[in-house]
């Protein structure tokens, strides 16, 4: 089905994504994207007052984050819009999309900002009161760290899920790092030409502002903590876990910053557009849940149900981008759909620049519609598991060119 909601051309964008503990580490990640958002919005010339709906993706709690999506409007100057804060772990991207998409759909929003926002950096030590437990002592988590390592359901790691779905399909380490230097490869080609691929959304030489945001203390250049990774270095790495196959190679890194789509009616967004002949529309979404602990194999029966609502086969998908925290999840989706495997993810992908947990999947899809623009239009399918053995997916189409 065809989405009543559009994206305007380049109304979108992404700050670089800095490694664990690197240099967002001290920055609220909500004041720090309402920082970003009001700096583009001023250079768009867009209104925030324009905006009826703000659609808050946040999966790590930060002080006051309580007050989620109304707050971040109103920090941005889109004080007169509310909204839901919506958090689905490393789907939470999509399903921000969608969220603001069905607004749309129902005529409830004419014009919406997306954003999703998170730091794995210093991340909070939750303290829950257990009066009744023994001797009175708490309960606690590290929201960052222990979910990671252990599925409630299933009391296993993340990284277990990837070695479950390896020895299910049979897939060894020197596939995944064969993988690995061919997103290492298609990374580089975004940073060629003095990173002509990245300025149609990127902030570069972004200005890392203090943690009261009162003055400037640095300058992001561009992603921070990307490894070049070369057969060699590959070569020298041991799987993580005893009699595994996945190394710290063939998975992502955890990082920090944020992503916004704004998302308008057909009439609106073409106002908006930074080009009125590039036309973005949202055709297709879908949702699956692998069995427990094989959360890589998720993204095959969502990418399915999005095509199938887009109406479209994998054969007439242009592009496809995906969330992959594990250099597995690229070798099983091309096996099950035939889509070839060494195509996946031009430009960048999760597996190199990191994975700040919300933001991770909006910056996919915007490299997504950033290639198809370049190829002249055609289909985007862009797919993504997340914790408990989740997935979503997006099929998106871009028509006309520059």
């Amino acid at each position: 089905m065809a989405y009543a909601a559009e994206i305007p051309y380049r109304c979108y964008w992404s700050t670089p994504f800095a490694k664990w503990q690197g240099s967002l580490r001290d920055l609220h990640s909500i004041k720090l994207a309402a920082h970003v958002s009001r700096q583009r919005l001023q250079q768009l010339e867009i209104d925030p007052q324009l905006f009826d709906l703000i659609v808050l993706g946040h999966t790590i709690p930060q002080k006051d984050c309580f007050y989620g999506a109304p707050w971040y409007g109103g920090l941005v100057g889109a004080n007169k819009a509310g909204g839901p804060t919506v958090s689905q772990a490393c789907a939470t991207g999509v399903r921000s999309v969608l969220t603001g998409a069905q607004e749309i759909q129902f005529g409830m929003s004419q014009m919406a900002l997306i954003t999703t926002c998170d730091r794995t950096s210093n991340g909070p030590h939750v303290v829950y009161p257990s009066p009744a437990g023994p001797g009175g002592t708490v309960g606690h988590e590290n929201p960052v760290w222990d979910n990671m390592q252990c599925d409630p359901l299933g009391g296993h790691s993340m990284l277990a899920t990837a070695e479950n779905v390896a020895k299910k399909y049979s897939v060894s380490t020197k596939e995944q790092h064969e993988v690995v230097l061919r997103r290492t490869e298609q990374y580089a080609a975004a940073l060629a030409n003095d990173r002509a691929f990245q300025k149609g959304y990127l902030t570069l030489g972004m200005e890392i502002p203090s943690p009261d945001f009162r003055k400037t203390v640095g300058v992001l250049e561009g992603d921070e903590g990307v490894t070049n990774s070369t057969p060699e270095g590959l070569a020298r790495l041991k799987p993580v876990m005893a009699g595994g196959t996945v190394t710290y190679g063939g998975q992502t890194h955890p990082a920090d910053g944020n992503v916004s789509i704004i998302l308008a009616t057909a009439d609106r967004a073409r106002e908006l557009s930074r080009d009125p002949n590039i036309r973005i529309t949202l055709e297709g979404f879908g949702l699956a849940r692998a069995p427990l602990a094989f959360m890589p194999e998720a993204p095959v029966p969502a990418a399915r149900r999005a095509l199938e609502n887009a109406g479209v086969d994998i054969k007439q998908i242009d592009v496809v981008k995906s969330h992959n925290p594990f250099a597995v999840n690229d070798i099983v989706f091309s096996r099950e759909t035939g889509f070839d495997l060494m195509a996946m993810n031009n430009f960048g992908c999760s597996l190199i620049w990191g994975h700040p947990n919300g933001p991770t999947g909006m910056r996919g899809i915007i490299e997504m519609i950033e290639e198809l623009v370049m190829r002249g239009g055609g289909l985007g399918l862009f797919q993504g598991c997340a914790a408990g053995d989740t997935a979503m997916a997006t099929v998106i189409k871009v028509t006309g060119k520059r």
